[in-house]
């Protein structure tokens, strides 16, 4: 038998595990996944966007790792996934355990606010006690110790407080293809700023000064609230849409609340949650965070934050011969083989029926360019 002090110890830990857990069934995780990945095509395509895709070569899509990442630390009951009905059929292939009422369908695209208001609506009439986090479906996190931490203290702050957490990272490169927070004094919490503005995407020039001021963090795009909260700042910014949600859906099933949706959502304004809410919102925090992250949505930013091979290249899961050639991001399809001489600073990307070589740069709008014009040339067939 084991000694008593021993078994109390265990029994102190046993409660302690018991009181995380019940702590935690009052998180909610709404993870966004409609979006058309068109900045990584042609990988990503209009058909399979960069969220269903196993990018890397894991065994696992970049969905199914943020559904896991937050599995861990709250019941997979409380994660909702938000998308539309073209990549319905995925979601539920990809997260088969997954409840149907846990997927969130919407009928038309309508950016990023309409569809978590709805979201967080139904965390409402689950739990109107609730705490809720926002979050993308394609993002890298390298230390995912220190994640869970930042994510325990986010939650721990909109439990106590009425107010819009977004989380921040330091800036480690005048990136001009990330969003950026700038910070206010400093509060009681030394992680913790008032937000004094958003910038989505700058410049690079403005991007190094940002960088170089120390006044601004990367915009993760990671949101917390708690629930009622949120639900109060939608109602006084978008009161035409939830005004009527929370007027009729009050005691509506899944079949009632989906027709009221198919008939009304047309209508809601087509703004993203940062334009939507965080810039709108007079009362938002930013938490200085320290996870390591990236948003993995443009072929710069993978080739930034991914560990260089030699000659620093960075070739994604795919078989490749290099000589003379450096500053390269290289992703072919199985049963490829690429020989590369004397290359700089390329990306060099095939899938299907479109190959991309184009210098690497501030990809993003390059890109963008790229497939608003395959697109009118050549047709839907090759985005």
């Amino acid at each position: 038998m084991l000694p008593s002090n021993i078994l109390r110890n265990l029994a102190l830990c046993k409660q302690y595990l018991f009181y995380i857990m019940e702590l935690n069934k009052q998180n909610y995780c709404i993870i966004l996944a409609g979006g058309k990945g068109r900045r990584l095509w042609p990988c990503s395509r209009e058909s399979m966007p960069k969220q269903f895709i196993d990018f890397f070569g894991v065994g696992r899509t970049q969905l199914q790792q943020t559904f896991d990442r937050f599995a861990r630390i709250l019941p997979k009951d409380n994660i909702i996934i938000c998308t539309n009905r073209e990549y319905a059929p995925i979601v539920r292939q990809q997260l088969k355990d997954l409840h149907e009422e846990n997927i969130m369908i919407e009928p038309v695209n309508r950016g990023t606010a309409p569809t978590v208001a709805w979201a967080n609506m139904r965390v409402c009439r689950r739990d109107i006690n609730g705490m809720v986090v926002v979050t993308p479906s394609d993002q890298f996190v390298l230390n995912d110790d220190a994640f869970f931490q930042n994510m325990a203290e986010a939650f721990d702050f909109v439990a106590h407080h009425d107010q819009l957490l977004a989380m921040g990272v330091e800036p480690t490169r005048p990136e001009p293809g990330y969003g950026y927070i700038q910070k206010g004094e400093p509060t009681s919490d030394p992680d913790i700023y008032p937000v004094k503005s958003f910038t989505e995407k700058p410049e690079r020039d403005f991007a190094k000064m940002f960088m170089e001021s120390g006044e601004f963090l990367w915009n993760t795009g990671l949101i917390f609230a708690n629930a009622r909260y949120l639900n109060n700042c939608f109602r006084r910014l978008f009161p035409e849409v939830v005004n009527p949600l929370d007027e009729h859906l009050a005691n509506f099933t899944i079949e009632r609340e989906m027709a009221f949706v198919n008939e009304h959502y047309p209508s809601y304004p087509n703004l993203s949650i940062d334009q939507g809410v965080l810039e709108r919102c007079e009362d938002v925090c930013v938490m200085r965070c320290d996870f390591g992250w990236a948003d993995l949505g443009t072929w710069h930013a993978i080739y930034e934050c991914k560990s260089k091979g030699e000659d620093d290249n960075v070739v994604i899961d795919s078989e490749v011969m290099m000589e003379d050639s450096h500053n390269n991001v290289i992703k072919l399809p199985k049963g490829r083989i690429g020989v590369i001489n004397g290359l700089e600073g390329y990306i060099v990307a095939e899938e299907g029926n479109v190959l991309l070589i184009c210098k690497k740069g501030d990809s993003s709008a390059l890109v963008r360019k790229y497939v608003n014009e395959v697109q009118m040339k050549y047709g839907d067939d090759f985005i």
